[in-house]
Parts: C-alpha cells; sequence; structure tokens
C-alpha cells in the first residue's frame, strides 16, 4: 500500500504518438503545482486553456487545464489534469516538469486505489474500472459498467443486509433464552433462512455469467494427426488462423485464438496430434499438447469420422484426467456421409457429428459450449465479476450451511451465528471493507499507469 500523503503524477493515455495526451495529478500537493506549471490557479471544474511552462517559462506544451477540488474528483483528493498534445516527447517532458515541482510517479492503479481508500468506490467498483479497460467484447464493456455503476456491490450489501437480520434473530434468541423462547418452534426462522440461501443462489448464478464474460472459457482441440483440428480451429474463427494440410503432423506448436459466441469470449487452442513419435520437434508439440490439456475448461477430442469404428479415441480418452470435461467430435462426415447430429454415447458422453471443412453442424457444437458454461445471453442485468468473487461467495455460503447444520442437528445457536459473522466476512472481502492489504496490492497492482 502507497503513502497517501504523496502527490502523485502519471500519464494518464496509453503510450504512443495521438492526438491528445492526457497527464494526471492527484495529492495535496496539487494546487501549488498547478499554480508553478500554469502561472497561477484555476478555477474548479472549469476547463481552461494554460500554457504549460518550464521554470525559466519556457512553454512546454499548451492546452486544457481541469482542477478538481477534494472531495469531489476521482480520487476523492485535489486533481489537475492536464491535456495536451499526444507527443511521447512533449509529454515525457511535461511529466518531468511535474516530478521537478514535488510529485511523484504513480504506481499502477494507485489513482483508482486511491479513490477506494477515500470511500469514492468500493473494491468491487474499482476492479471494474480495469475490466471495462480491459473488455474483450462489448458485452463484457456493459456488464463492467453496470459493476462499476455498484450493481454488484449493491446485491452484496443487500445479502449482508439478510444475514445482519438473521443474525440479530438467532443472537436475540440466545440471550432470551432463558425465557424458553423456542426459536426453531416456529416457522419464521426457516423462511428467513430459506430466503436467503435462495438470494446466494441467485447471486451465485449471476455472478457466473458476469465471469464468463469477463474470461471466457478455454477450449483445447485434442486428437490425432489429421483428424481435422486445425480444420476445425479455422471453422470456428471464421478465418485461416492455422495451417491445413493433407499431411499429418502438420501442426507442431500450439496455436491461440480468441472467438466470440454470443458475447462470451471462447479462448480456442489447437494442439499437436497425440501421438509417439520419434521426431523431436513434434515429441515436444505433443507435451505441450498435454500441458494445454491439463489447463482446459474443456476439450473437444476430435476424431476422423472415417475411424469411428475402431473406437481409438477411446485410448485417447483414458489418457485425459477425468476431471477434465471432454465432448468427442466426429469430423468429417462429409467424407463419411453420416449425419450431422449431437448424440450421448452408451456410456453418457456427448458426441457431435459435423464437417469442419464445410461448417456444417458448427452452430450444434456452439450451442454445446453454451450449454456447458450455463452461459445465458438473454441476461440483460449481467455485471462482471472474478474468480475471487466466486470463492468468496462459495466460502461464505459454506458457512451459512455449515451453520445452518449445527443449529438443526445440535441446536448449537451460538455456532450458527458465529458462522453468520464468517459469512459476512467472507461477503466483505468482495467490496473490500475487510480485505488484506497483501491482495489489496494484488489487485491494483494489475492496473494500468495513470488508472
Amino acid at each position: 500500500m502507497s503513502n497517501n500523503n504523496d502527490t502523485i503524477a502519471a500519464v494518464a493515455t496509453a503510450s504512443g504518438r495521438g492526438g491528445i495526451g492526457i497527464i494526471r495529478i492527484s495529492g495535496p500537493n496539487t494546487k501549488q503545482i498547478s499554480e508553478k506549471l500554469l502561472g497561477g490557479q484555476i478555477p474548479a471544474r472549469q476547463a481552461c486553456f494554460k500554457s504549460f511552462k518550464e521554470q525559466d517559462n519556457t512553454v512546454i506544451d499548451s492546452g486544457l487545464a481541469l482542477f478538481f477540488q477534494s472531495p469531489a474528483s476521482y480520487t476523492g483528493e485535489d486533481t489537475l489534469e492536464l491535456q495536451g498534445h499526444g507527443g511521447p516527447v512533449v509529454l515525457d517532458m511535461l511529466l518531468k516538469r511535474v516530478l521537478a515541482l514535488g510529485a511523484r510517479l504513480a504506481e499502477p492503479g494507485e489513482f483508482t486505489q486511491r479513490a477506494f481508500l477515500n470511500n469514492k468506490l468500493d473494491l468491487a467498483q474499482a476492479e471494474a474500472v480495469a475490466d471495462i479497460i480491459d473488455a474483450g467484447t462489448a458485452a463484457a464493456a456493459i456488464s463492467a459498467q453496470r459493476s462499476l455503476q455498484g450493481a454488484f456491490s449493491q446485491h452484496i450489501n443487500e445479502l449482508q443486509q439478510q444475514l445482519t437480520h438473521l443474525r440479530l434473530y438467532v443472537e436475540s434468541a440466545i440471550d432470551f433464552s432463558d425465557e424458553e423462547i423456542d426459536f426453531l418452534a416456529g416457522d419464521e426462522l426457516q423462511q428467513i433462512i430459506n430466503k436467503l440461501k435462495q438470494a446466494f443462489a441467485t447471486l451465485t448464478e449471476t455472478a457466473k455469467q458476469g465471469s464468463l464474460l469477463r474470461d471466457g472459457m478455454t477450449v483445447v482441440l485434442a486428437g490425432k494427426p489429421n483428424a481435422g483440428k486445425s480444420s476445425l480451429l479455422n471453422a470456428l474463427a471464421k478465418r485461416d488462423t492455422a495451417i491445413v494440410t493433407e499431411v499429418a503432423g502438420t501442426t507442431r506448436d500450439v496455436l491461440r485464438e480468441q472467438i466470440q459466441i454470443d458475447g462470451m469470449p471462447v479462448h480456442i487452442i489447437d494442439t499437436a496430434g497425440l501421438r509417439e513419435t520419434s521426431d523431436i520437434i513434434e515429441q515436444e508439440g505433443v507435451k505441450r499438447a498435454k500441458q494445454a490439456i491439463l489447463a482446459a475448461d474443456q476439450v473437444l477430442l476430435v476424431v476422423d469420422d472415417r475411424e469411428a469404428g475402431s473406437e481409438e479415441h477411446l485410448t485417447l480418452l483414458k489418457d485425459i484426467p477425468p476431471a477434465i470435461p471432454i465432448t468427442i467430435v466426429f469430423n468429417k462426415v462429409d467424407i463419411t456421409g453420416a449425419k450431422i447430429e449431437e448424440v450421448k454415447s452408451s456410456d453418457g458422453q456427448t458426441i457431435i457429428k459435423l464437417s469442419a471443412k464445410h461448417g456444417d453442424g458448427l452452430n450444434l457444437l456452439t450451442q454445446h459450449l453454451k450449454e456447458l458454461m450455463g452461459f445465458n445471453p438473454e441476461e440483460k442485468n449481467i455485471f462482471l465479476a472474478r474468480r475471487r468473487h466466486l470463492d468468496a461467495l462459495a466460502r461464505s455460503n459454506d458457512f451459512l450451511n455449515d451453520g445452518i447444520e449445527q443449529l438443526l442437528s445440535y441446536q448449537a445457536g451460538e455456532m450458527f451465528a458465529e458462522d453468520l459473522r464468517l459469512a459476512q466476512n467472507a461477503l466483505s472481502e468482495i467490496t473490500g471493507k475487510m480485505t488484506p492489504d497483501d491482495l489489496l496490492g494484488e489487485i491494483f497492482s494489475s492496473f494500468c499507469i495513470g488508472k
């Protein structure tokens, strides 16, 4: 965690040449820096055309200056934004002048970190700032904006209120136990618990949708050489990403492509054909293929439909860890004349028959991927969520269920109350009310400098 008593500065626009470049300054010495740099103080929240000057009054650049007085600023501190020309040399000269006047270079994410520490944003909103910048799809950007506006935080706060209400109910019953008030006898407690469990389930499902929009899913194409994995990659990407030939073993490295399915990002990874080989380069490709499989959210085991009867793919299935979901794709039905369809094998394995070369049956595959991840493009109120949010929600829900078990099995009201407190603490990690400093440092260090 950085020192909030410092005045910080950074270039807030992307590196390289551009029409406009912005330098952002925030902290207690912002007014003094403004007076020396601009030749006097400027009114708050009014755009002023000014010359940005060196100590000897040499003009470095000219442009708009905007001053935001504490607490009515992004960071909650006095903030100055200088909007000049976007050349890297002139921006560097201007930044050096600002640093010479008493500011220090901002760390990654430090402006947003100060906004969080000054209660301008909670932690979920602060993370949404970075998610808007990094959004890979329009749907992800819109959902991140909802998180920034507080949609996710509002749901968390409502859940906290329900937990607080339940804690008060339970702890009051404990305090008045001498009056023989049996708070398990009536339906009121059960109604409160049921409502709370439903709220957890609904919020978790929505958060999972938001996590999908942010992170997407990783799909690995695996199989024997010449099964059509690269053709399938090209068909899904709708462009010739991978080289396709009749020669087995053409792909010897890992190829990556990102596509969108109804706004959901999907990371497709094409891999070398799985087989025993004496070729050193191909051996390395097979090794990387197996590593990619271990990190996959879903494996598409691509099989040449002409070999469907041999069931050689069953050998490959045994080599893939059971914890990794697998879909079998019988490719090249344009050659065999097999029906394009999705079926279930005798052991419940999903099989999709298609032609990657002609694109026939791809709609079945993309619909299957959406169903696997539980993505619902019709949901209009999705907010962006991160894996750490899902983890915190899961731990909070686990504490709630543990407490309910203690109450129903042992009538241990005190243990139930303690589990409810722990559930609230886990939820507080999402909004940052009870978040360790090392986690805050990790989160904000992933931001770009100037934000």
